[in-house]
């Protein structure tokens, strides 16, 4: 699994022009699904997410997680992370899930997320083409790879 995770002041998205979901101040997680991900990479990568420390504490220091803010989570599956530009200039999706894996593996990620924040988290919809706006606060971006595990 792979996730781009950008801490965000709002965010939103819209499908054929209505809105499905939107946060205010919380992390945008693009997450990308390979067909070698399991409930491993599941409950490693989503706790990783919910400890990460990268909101600021009373001193302005990154020290301080989307748990410890109460803050929210806006999930967007997204396979163009395991985008390969090695060959050519058209990206190969090879090592991305097909829907009929990457959905059940997205689908228990959202329960992972909402179980370890004790909360909804809100969603694009899985293969859906998606409209996101938003304002990265910091900014601040991190990239997460679960067979990397840095």
């Amino acid at each position: 699994m792979r996730a781009l995770i950008q801490r965000v002041s709002q965010v939103s998205v819209n499908i054929n022009g209505k809105t499905k979901s939107e946060i205010k101040a919380g992390l945008l997680v693009f997450l990308g699904i390979e067909e070698a991900d399991g409930p491993d990479d599941i409950e490693w990568l989503a706790r990783k997410i919910s400890h990460l420390r990268i909101f600021p504490d009373d001193q302005g220091v990154m020290n301080r997680s989307v748990m410890e803010e109460d803050g929210n989570i806006l999930l967007i599956s997204q396979f163009t992370l395991h985008a390969s530009t090695k060959k050519g200039n058209r990206p190969s999706y090879i090592r991305a899930a097909r829907p009929e894996t990457a959905l059940p593996l997205y689908e228990k990620f959202i329960l992972r997320m909402e179980s370890l924040l004790n909360k909804k988290i809100a969603t694009g919809k899985f293969g859906a083409h998606m409209e996101v706006a938003l304002v990265n606060d910091g900014p601040v971006t991190i990239f997460i790879d679960t067979k990397k595990r840095e």
